[in-house]
């Protein structure tokens, strides 16, 4: 009686797709008969194992198997499973090593396709805000004109590779083990060039420095990156171009912090305005002038929030906002009229002149007398 299926391969009934995998190149290893030479035992399991493995990782083979076991492929139903020809065993370890001994397969007259490029720039933060059109410069790898980016002088063309007949890959094979690799005379690219084209050497690019507009919107923010499909490096002999991604940074504003779609802003005042109130006036990021009343008794660090004055919001008609920090300014370089009428003040001045200092002083002094006597 034929062993089931799962059991073949060590694994449960509901194994997942990966399981089933893992399970079948250990138990592949480890039967080979590469590896056991001589020992008919061990063929016959390898055997039994890529049959099981060939009807359980294909779902709809999986699916039959589970609802009618080993009745699902009689009368040639699994086609093949038992050979190590076509779709046998040379393809299954291609699946697990192929990319170990050079990587997928080559399209026929398959064609490298060009490096990505970056380009830094720098903004300032009022082109940020507006936005702009910027043009830049950058030397890249172009498609040769003189050979249309074939590789091949004008007037021929590249021939078929005689080792690949195209392909652009090669097949070694060594007992049951079948190894595909890139063909070494073409490169992987299934063509060769008889006469390389003078200009590009047959690469079919050449080096050059061209210039392109990039669209920076209103409200990017810093570290964005932009990509430019197409405007990278291309690729060799006709092959698709690389990407240009334009990295941007924002430089530091003499005045203003950004956080996001919000601006911050520092404004010294006087003590005088802080203590009596008054007005000043601050010249935001779109030229305008906007006035801020200061309340009477503003304390330093107090923000005022002018609402719709900050950044744009990325590709969004709201506005960020501006928030402006006051800083209170001591006096300094008194004259000595001006040193009369502050100690005057001071005379004259209550606990309620000062509400913040003095409960300060006032709780410091009765928590260490508290702390004292607990103690």
């Amino acid at each position: 009686m034929k062993a089931d299926f799962y059991s073949t391969l060590g694994v449960a009934k509901g194994a997942s797709d990966a399981e089933l995998k893992s399970a079948y190149r250990k138990m592949a290893m480890k039967y080979h008969p590469d590896r056991n030479p001589g020992d008919e035992a061990a063929e016959h399991k390898f055997k039994e194992i890529n049959e099981a493995y060939e009807a359980l990782k294909d779902p709809q083979k999986r699916a039959a198997y589970d609802r009618f076991g080993h009745a699902a492929f009689e009368n040639g139903g699994m086609g093949g499973a038992q050979g190590f020809g076509g779709g046998g065993f040379a393809d299954i370890f291609e699946e697990f090593f192929g990319d170990m001994m050079g990587g997928g397969r080559r399209r026929s007259g398959g064609r490298d396709r060009g490096a990505d490029l970056r380009y830094n720039m720098e903004i300032t933060l009022e082109e940020a805000f507006t936005g702009k059109t910027a043009e830049v410069r950058v030397p890249a790898s172009m498609t040769c004109e003189e050979c249309s980016g074939s590789g091949a002088r004008a007037g021929t063309q590249p021939t078929t590779c005689s080792m690949c007949s195209g392909t652009g890959r090669v097949r070694a094979t060594q007992g049951f083990f079948s190894i595909e690799r890139a063909c070494p005379q073409c490169q992987g690219r299934g063509q060769t060039i008889e006469d390389p084209c003078p200009k590009c050497s047959g690469q079919g690019r050449v080096v050059e420095e061209r210039s392109l507009s990039v669209n920076i919107p209103a409200g990017i923010d810093d570290g964005t990156r932009i990509r430019l499909a197409g405007e990278g490096e291309a690729g060799l002999r006709g092959g698709p171009s690389g990407d240009l991604y334009i990295f941007l940074s924002v430089k530091p504003h003499e005045f203003f912090q950004r956080d996001g779609s919000d601006l911050y802003c520092k404004v010294p005042i006087s003590m005088t305005t802080a203590a009596l109130g008054g007005a000043f006036e601050v010249t935001t990021l779109d030229g305008t002038q906007t006035r801020v009343k200061v309340t009477e008794g503003t304390q330093n660090g107090r923000q005022f929030r002018l609402k719709g004055k900050g950044m744009p919001v990325l590709r969004q008609a709201s506005m960020g906002d501006l928030y402006i920090q006051v800083a209170v300014e001591t006096p300094q370089n008194l004259t000595k009229r001006q040193r009369e009428l502050l100690e005057e003040f001071e005379e004259l001045s209550s606990k309620e002149n000062s509400p913040q200092s003095s409960g300060f002083f006032s709780r410091m002094k009765d928590f260490f007398e508290s702390f004292g006597e607990r103690s």
